[in-house]
């Protein structure tokens, strides 16, 4: 599974899994923190539809961290202020990077959990596709 893929999931799904996976490597393994988690500033970039030109509209608030394990460095960042949230992703980076035995299991807890999200958004676009107006144009 892709880093960006597996980010994504982790981000948009359960703290709760986050917290359980993270939890797992720092059990185990000793985690060296090379930035501790801290905010920033982020460029966000956006394409212009029309004329395909990218523009900035302004800047966003990003959490990044980073650690080490077993050589191995992972970076966690995150929109807004989340330290937990970058600290643990940046473990659960880490512990991808070094190809750790733990991460063996997690594919299959990532994946339910992407079927989750993809429920959830299902859900929630059909909530919204009800309150959809349908605008006909009449016959003259």
């Amino acid at each position: 599974m892709r880093r960006r893929r597996r980010t994504e999931i982790l981000i948009n799904g359960s703290q709760k899994l986050v917290e359980d996976t993270a939890h797992c490597i720092k059990d185990n393994y000793q985690v060296k923190v090379i930035q501790e988690p801290e905010s920033g500033l982020v460029m966000m970039k956006v394409r212009e539809t029309s004329q395909k030109s990218l523009f900035y509209p302004g800047e966003v608030l990003v959490t990044e961290c980073k650690v080490q394990i077993v050589g191995k460095i992972g970076i966690g960042i995150v929109t807004g202020d989340q330290p937990e949230l970058s600290y643990n992703l940046a473990v659960i980076d880490a512990a991808y990077e070094a190809m750790l035995p733990e991460t063996i299991g997690w594919k299959m807890l990532l994946e339910n959990e992407e079927k989750v999200i993809q429920e959830q958004r299902a859900a929630a676009n059909q909530s919204i596709l009800k309150t959809k107006v349908n605008f006909e144009t009449m016959d003259v």
